[in-house]
Formats: C-alpha cells, sequence, structure tokens
C-alpha cells in the first residue's frame, strides 16, 4: 500500500529566520525533529557554528539545515532521495533566498557520500528512523572517506549497537538527550 504524501510544516526556532514556517511535503515515516529537541542541539552548537559548512543528509523538511543557516552556518548542503522532497527543500532555500549558502542533491544518501569531494565541519544524520543498518553503513562511509572534520549530529533510537560502532569508528559522545523513544547524540569527530 502507497503511502499518502501530504503538506506539512515546521517552524524555525532560532536566528534570523525564527518564526518562519517551512512547508514540506511527507509521507508518514517523515518525522522532523521536535522543536524541544532542536533547541536543546543548536544551544549546544551555538557558540561554534558560526561559518560552518554543513550536510543535512537525508534531510527530509531540511529543518536542521535551515536551523543552522538561520544562525550563522556559512554552508549547508541538502541530500534526499525523493523528488517531491528535494522540490520542497529547492522551494524553501528560494523563499528565503539564501540560494549562495545552500545546495540541495536529489540521490541517494551513500551514493552522495561516495561521489562528493567535499567536506564539512558538522554533519546531521537523521536517517528513516527503524533503519540501523543505514545509519550505521553511513557512518562508516562518512569516516572511511574523511568527510567530517568536526561534529557529527544522530537522531535514532536508543540502540547499544549504535554507540558501540561510533567508538569503534572512533567518535566520541560529546552531548546526548533522549525525547521519548529518540536519542539524540552530539559527537566530536576522529
Amino acid at each position: 500500500m502507497a503511502r499518502k504524501h501530504r503538506s506539512q510544516e515546521v517552524r524555525i526556532i532560532g536566528g534570523k529566520w525564527k518564526g518562519r514556517k517551512l512547508r514540506f511535503r511527507g509521507d508518514s515515516s517523515l518525522r522532523p525533529t521536535l522543536g524541544r529537541t532542536r533547541e536543546t542541539l543548536f544551544n549546544w552548537l551555538r557558540p561554534e557554528i558560526r561559518s560552518n559548512h554543513c550536510l543535512d543528509l537525508f534531510a527530509g523538511s531540511g529543518i536542521l539545515g535551515f536551523e543552522a543557516l538561520s544562525i550563522g552556518a556559512a554552508h549547508c548542503t541538502f541530500v534526499d532521495r525523493h523528488r517531491g522532497t528535494c522540490a520542497a527543500l529547492t522551494n524553501t532555500v528560494n523563499q528565503l533566498g539564501c540560494n549562495d549558502q545552500a545546495e540541495v542533491h536529489c540521490t541517494q544518501a551513500l551514493s552522495f557520500l561516495k561521489h562528493t569531494k567535499a567536506s564539512f565541519d558538522l554533519i546531521f544524520l537523521d536517517p528513516p528512523y527503524a533503519n540501523i543498518d543505514l545509519l550505521i553503513t553511513t557512518l562508516s562511509e562518512v569516516t572511511e572517506r574523511r568527510l567530517l572534520s568536526g561534529r557529527l549530529y544522530i537522531e535514532a533510537r536508543e540502540s547499544s549497537a549504535l554507540r558501540d560502532h561510533l567508538a569503534l569508528l572512533g567518535y566520541k559522545i560529546a552531548r546526548q538527550s533522549h525525547t521519548g523513544e529518540t536519542t539524540a547524540y552530539l559527537c566530536n569527530s576522529p
């Protein structure tokens, strides 16, 4: 049975676009990061995010990348595999007038990682919720290709396998928070 796509919205909570609503199209599996979780994350990041080059992988609504740009990140690359989602992200980039600060890639996350020549100061990883294997594979690709030179944010179900894999790859969990079944990790790169 095909999932129905419906229009949704989420509000930017800080910075120059505070209060702006972002509209996006998504199915029932798309779950933007909660405002309370974003507020905690960006309170952690605010002192160091200025001039960062960010990657919002599995972008969905793009709220993490747009929050980062709103509080001073220099650039954000959004990656999502769904055409409708990418069209909504491009529309938001145009509405916010941040074309010189943002780019949208409509492709599979792992394909993007295998082909990019860019490196990033901050990577947001919020993959499809139940797919821990995809998250672990993505972490390995980011690490092997040395695509990260700063911080990594992960949002996922609590998982000892994920924590073990982070340690194996050399990531140090600097901060973490829990909301319901979701755990958010802010990690330092190896």
